[in-house]
């Protein structure tokens, strides 16, 4: 049994993280969040230590060091702009560190993290959970084993609705979640890159607080790419149905299925980690250069290889991405 501490009990994403930790027959020690509202953790471990100060927290783990009881992992679950500092914590404290997805915001602190892992002799992995969906897998192997000269034509879209909290959170906030496109697309980009090669190019269309779309060549693939966080994007007959989100990647004119099959993905990526097998530091680095080129680049307007959505009209948004600052 290993011994975890969490960082970020309070987010979103923590509650998947709980279940692969219990789910893998391991337990968390110690977990933290400036946010209290933490009851989840009772249905995981309830005698864990908790702190909503980093501080102390730091003591703790730090008396537990000393008292050769050392933390095995530190799950990082903490906002996007918070990743590379908690993941130098878990290093320096000699524990390996699973984190969340950005695992960064800029390509160079991935080498500077790579570094610390040298000199502390621990390791870092990031959560790439569609990498492990069969059909993305499947769509790998069949891209691998096909034609090499074969060039794919790709539609991306990926449709969230978000309310007005978001712009007030730190997600709102472009210098602390990366925006959109990092903030709801990385794992998309990694995904294509992980199936379709390198990027030849990378164009962005559109950039606003709600919605993201370009368009990336990839060694594989041309892809027409689509992201958005306002719900009057969703197609209507998907919000009859009650439903907030939508994801459709196209290839060849073809509906990719994959919107079954999430809901253990984070204990496959723990199960896989713990056997010494999980995705390294190093195979984030393409994701990260993308969201990075994207969130700097000055949108290029509706030219060339553009999505079908990214002209659509919608009505003004009471939020304008500066909201809250």
């Amino acid at each position: 049994m290993k011994k975890f501490a969490l960082i970020g009990a309070a987010g979103y994403i923590a509650p998947r993280h709980l279940k692969a930790i219990k789910e893998t027959g391991n337990n968390l020690v110690a977990a933290l969040d400036p946010f209290d509202s933490v009851g989840i953790m009772d249905s995981y471990f309830p005698n864990a230590d908790f702190f909503v100060e980093f501080e102390r927290f730091d003591r703790h783990i730090e008396r537990l060091k000393r008292d050769n009881q050392p933390i095995d992992y530190v799950s990082v679950c903490s906002p996007n702009y918070l990743h590379d500092s908690h993941i130098r914590f878990g290093l320096r404290n000699s524990s390996d560190v699973i984190c969340e997805k950005p695992i960064v915001l800029n390509p160079w602190n991935i080498e500077a993290l790579e570094e610390i892992e040298k000199e502390t002799g621990k390791n870092i992995y990031s959560i790439l959970q569609l990498r492990l969906h069969p059909s993305i897998a499947a769509l790998r192997e069949k891209v691998q084993n096909g034609p090499a000269d074969k060039i794919y034509d790709v539609d991306l879209t990926y449709l969230t609705s978000r309310g007005h909290w978001y712009y007030t959170s730190w997600k709102g906030d472009i210098h602390k979640s990366g925006g959109i496109a990092t903030n709801i697309g990385v794992h998309f980009y990694d995904m294509l890159t992980w199936v379709f090669g390198d990027v030849k190019s990378n164009t962005v269309h559109v950039h606003t607080h709600d919605r993201a779309s370009g368009y990336l060549e990839l060694e594989r693939a041309r892809v027409r790419w689509f992201l958005s966080i306002n719900e009057e994007t969703i197609p209507e007959e998907v919000r009859k149905t009650g439903k907030t989100t939508y994801r459709s990647i196209l290839i060849e004119g073809e509906e990719l299925e994959f919107s079954d099959g999430f809901t253990d993905l984070h204990t496959r990526s723990y199960e896989d980690i713990l056997a010494g097998k999980g995705f390294r530091i190093s195979e984030t680095l393409s994701s990260i250069r993308i969201v990075h080129e994207i969130r700097h680049q000055e949108p290029a307007g509706l030219k060339g290889e553009y999505h079908p959505l990214a002209n659509l009209k919608l009505s003004k948004h009471p939020f304008n991405k500066n909201h809250g600052k």
